[in-house]
């Protein structure tokens, strides 16, 4: 495989556990973990921790998906088209192979009819 195919795809595995994490620290009546996180008296509030969180979210759902569509073009088109291959195999070796024919001896004796 491609070295920056390993390195995108390593990059999208480490993107979507934090996307995990992040997802477990909401909660949509902010009472996630998030709210553990900050005293209810500070200026950074829990809404605008959950607020960071939903941006973080949409964050790494962009970057898997950017992640994604150019790792698919690193891996360039190596293969080539399946119909060209169905042609080749098919050149190589007949779709119906037919049995042996077994040539008759000329020597042999014909069986005896009654």
């Amino acid at each position: 495989m491609n070295t920056v195919f390993t390195i995108l795809t390593v990059l999208a595995v480490i993107a979507s556990i934090l996307l995990v994490i992040v997802v477990l620290l909401q909660n949509s009546k902010g009472q996630g973990l998030a709210s553990n996180f900050v005293a209810g008296n500070q200026t950074f509030g829990v809404r605008q921790t959950a607020d960071m969180l939903e941006k973080v979210t949409w964050g790494l759902v962009t970057f898997i998906l950017v992640v994604s569509v150019i790792s698919s073009f690193t891996l360039g088109s190596k293969t080539t088209d399946i119909t060209t291959e169905i042609e080749k195999a098919a050149t190589e070796q007949p779709a119906f192979p037919s049995a042996p024919i077994q040539q008759a001896d000329p020597t042999a004796e014909l069986p005896a009819q009654e």
